[in-house]
């Protein structure tokens, strides 16, 4: 699994967005990914240095159309911490 395989996309939710501010940015990464994949893979793709990788897996929601359900994909989500004073230059328009 090469970086660009390991991070699937930016979270851009209020709470991830102003996490930003101090250095902790979010994304959510390949289901099998490890730790020290996802630190190599950010290292890689955005030129910085990792200090600190925190792993949540997001449950399922159930959604519900009159009387059928169903359930949206888990996914996982992975919270990375940057040396102090390093920012991703391509999310800094986001916060």
């Amino acid at each position: 699994m090469n970086a660009y395989d390991v991070i699937l996309s930016p979270v851009l939710s209020e709470k991830a967005v102003s996490a930003i501010q101090s250095g902790k940015y979010s994304f959510y990464v390949h289901p099998q990914a490890n730790r020290v994949q996802i630190r190599e893979a950010v290292e890689t793709a955005f030129k910085v240095d990792v200090v600190k990788v925190n792993l949540v897996t997001v449950k399922g929601k159930i959604k519900s159309l009159g009387r059928f359900s169903g359930r949206s994909p888990e996914r996982k989500k992975a919270i990375v911490t940057l040396k102090p004073g390093q920012r991703i230059e391509q999310l800094e328009g986001l916060s």
